[in-house]
């Protein structure tokens, strides 16, 4: 190959890099590094309401005034305070539990698809985009009307006579589970479709020709090859559901703080926008965990095909 053209590919290589690394520290790692020196700034009536600001006419001076005036008060603040920790665990909880009843609805949901053929795949797949046309917010508020007292589930429920009096379902965790559940379910389908839809059908052909079950071949074969579609679709769900703000919000009761009400609440409410940013910083510290435990299992799946 000529020397020019070496030279060509090679530059559009390191387009190709530098392209999505500079998005990246951009529009992700300099808001990150922002809100980092946020958090360990002071809450002050100014604007912005909060100090030290740094000056770039103050030169080496300043500079070191304003590293001074930095400190980690805010997160020991967090730490004592048991309000915080009780949103973040709360948080956690609802995003767990909420996580596993879409893996447990999900999973048939995808796995009936994959099975289907044709043009009836294609139209269940529109099935579970379709709510994505709609503004998320004017479907949480139309949950407020079918979860109200006098809504359309008391009253199914009531003309099914599987109750005999209206049940009291908005301002609860129950109506957060829901309007979760309902929100987040196509992101745990269309993953776990994608990967059911790859599985190799001549393994299950094998399994049943070696005398295997239906359910055998799928325990042993199907459920283990799906798992990274499982991993991929519980991460989809769980990050963002750990500091939704809408949900809870607007189902949820007062005694229900999830850490993103609370993140607003300091934030407009309050106006303290340092311990905010702690708490911003905090809860990405906390998503970290399980992204990195993703890659782990992958790059082991990976190596173990290799």
């Amino acid at each position: 190959m000529p020397v020019a053209g070496t030279f060509a590919r090679s530059r559009s290589v390191w387009a190709l890099v530098l392209i999505p690394g500079l998005w990246l520290v951009v529009l992700f790692l300099v808001p990150c590094l922002i809100i980092l020196k946020i958090s360990l700034s002071q809450t002050a009536l100014a604007q912005p309401p909060y100090t030290p600001v740094f000056d770039w006419t103050g030169g080496w001076a300043g500079l070191k005034t304003f590293l001074s005036g930095l400190s980690v008060s805010n997160y020991v603040a967090l730490a004592n305070d048991t309000l915080y920790i009780a949103s973040y665990l709360k948080s956690l909880q609802i995003a767990a539990l909420a996580t596993l009843m879409l893996l447990l609805i999900g999973y048939p949901i995808a796995y009936g698809i994959a099975q289907t053929k044709g043009r009836a795949q294609a139209f269940l797949v529109l099935l579970v985009i379709l709510p994505f046309w709609t503004s998320f917010l004017i479907r949480i508020y139309a949950w407020i009307t079918i979860l109200q007292h006098d809504g359309l589930l008391n009253r199914a429920l009531i003309g099914l006579r599987l109750i005999d009096a209206p049940v009291s379902w908005l301002a609860s965790d129950t109506a957060i589970y829901i309007g979760l559940v309902y929100s987040y379910l196509p992101f745990m389908v269309l993953p776990l479709y994608a990967t059911l839809q790859k599985l190799d059908p001549t393994l299950l052909e094998a399994a049943a020709d070696l005398g295997a079950r239906r359910w055998k071949a799928f325990w042993s074969i199907t459920l283990p090859l799906s798992l990274p579609g499982a991993a991929a679709g519980a991460l989809l769900c769980f990050i963002p559901i750990v500091g939704e703000f809408v949900v809870p919000d607007l189902l949820g009761g007062s005694e229900t703080m999830m850490i993103g009400q609370t993140l607003w609440l300091e934030f407009f409410a309050n106006r303290d926008w340092p311990i905010a940013s702690a708490i911003a910083v905090v809860l990405l510290c906390l998503l970290v965990g399980p992204i990195a435990l993703f890659d782990n299992l992958r790059a082991r799946q990976l190596r173990s095909r290799s």
